[in-house]
């Protein structure tokens, strides 16, 4: 019976100890906070997006190709069907949305039962769950890594596994000081980067807080009239500091990338025909409807409480109708449905993202085994691998996988 130590009650750090614990190895399970999956029970808005429908072929798609190559070992071990058939057996029912994304039933304490029943298995399979357990450093140096320094204690292990998430939410406990110590260690790193996290802008729309963008494209260039950058079709949703939602979520890393570049810009595109096609249908309808408004118009295509100020802006009386629109006031109506100006983003903010990139380089990690390579008995899982998938449950399958591969000791 080896011992293992697992730091980390997360998502990952809960199924590499349940899998370990039940192949017969003595577990020992270190969380920071004063309960288990305290990330997990925030995950898709308090909900928990527990993972994403589909073949592991459709969920790999979702990675860069070398995060696919990555995950597929694991995957194909530990899939979506499998961690959804062990929530069903702790009674947990779960539902598809149309979006592909897997949620539990609605009901009050939803994303919490999704914890209970992975503790759940956790306890009846043996392992010794210390909560409020932070670990301030690694015993040992390759090829061995010899156990965990406590705040007041050392730990000894023959194997450790280390689950601890990245570096978003430092309240939830993920504060990602551990990419420095294996760092000191010789092990591959890369720098944490935020990813899925909110964007600021230079220029906030405070007023329009709350306001949602649907069924449109978010669009990122390089600067005003610049090449385009990166796109998502999704919603977006005004904040006080910026942008939110799937589509400002998914832009992030790129956003980020491009302002450290020096050259972002942001727009929205509610409609996604060209510019000359809309102006040609905008012509049309002016001949079809001389009496109809501008406001009314740019009503169809974006929400009621921004049609007035956008219009001020854009110097389009309100009360304007199209048959009496001049080629600069048809040109910027075109172009707020095409194009309507966000601005320039501020920094996006590390900690307030749902995963962070960066983390261990997955060429460091043999994806069988998550073992540490050049260590023969130290493995990494979870968010604390360099793996950022897109919004809809996929990080979470990926830190089941791993969590699973890594616990899955001989």
């Amino acid at each position: 019976m080896t011992s293992v130590i697992v730091v980390g009650g997360g998502a990952a750090g809960l199924v590499a100890a349940w899998r370990a614990a039940s192949m017969g190895h003595r577990v020992t399970l270190l969380e920071a906070n004063g309960r288990l999956g305290v990330k997990l029970r925030i995950s898709g808005g308090g909900k928990c997006n527990i993972t994403h429908d589909g073949p592991p072929k459709a969920l790999l798609a979702a990675f860069t190709k070398e995060q696919a190559r990555f995950l597929r070992p694991s995957l194909h071990a530990f899939g979506n069907e499998a961690v959804l058939d062990l929530l069903r057996q702790e009674g947990v029912a779960t539902y598809v949305r149309d979006n592909g994304r897997v949620f539990p039933l609605d009901r009050p304490g939803s994303a919490a039962a999704v914890v209970a029943a992975f503790e759940t298995r956790v306890r009846r399979a043996g392992v010794v769950v210390r909560s409020g357990a932070r670990v301030t450093g690694l015993l040992g140096s390759a090829p061995r890594i010899d156990g965990v320094r406590l705040e007041r204690e050392d730990l000894a292990a023959e194997e450790v596994i280390l689950a601890t998430g990245g570096a978003s939410y430092p309240e939830t406990g993920t504060r990602g000081e551990v990419l420095d110590w294996l760092k000191a260690l010789g092990v591959p790193v890369r720098p944490w980067f935020p990813a899925l996290a909110p964007i600021p802008l230079e220029i906030p729309r405070p007023a329009w807080e709350g306001v949602a963008l649907r069924d449109g494209e978010l669009r990122l260039s390089a600067g005003p009239g610049g090449r385009r950058l990166a796109a998502f079709a999704g919603d977006l949703l005004f904040t006080k500091a910026g942008l939110s939602g799937p589509a400002a979520l998914e832009l992030s890393q790129a956003t980020e990338r491009a302002r450290r570049s020096g050259a972002a810009w942001l727009t929205y595109a509610a409609m996604a025909d060209p510019p000359e096609s809309v102006d040609a249908a905008l012509q049309a309808e002016a001949r079809a409807n001389p009496r109809l408004l501008a406001a009314t118009w740019l009503d169809r295509h974006l929400p009621e409480r921004l049609v007035g100020p956008l219009l001020a802006e854009a110097g389009v009386p309100s009360d304007l109708r199209l048959k009496a629109l001049s080629r600069d006031a048809r040109k910027a109506l075109v172009s707020l449905a095409t194009a309507l100006p966000l601005g320039g983003p501020r920094a996006v903010p590390l900690a307030r993202g749902e995963v962070a990139a960066g983390g261990v380089d997955l060429a460091a990690v043999d994806p069988r085994t998550m073992l540490l390579r050049g260590w023969e008995n130290l493995r990494a899982c979870g968010e604390l691998l360099d793996l950022d998938g897109p919004v809809g449950g996929y990080n979470l399958q990926a830190a089941f996988s791993t969590g699973y591969a890594a616990g899955t000791l001989a």
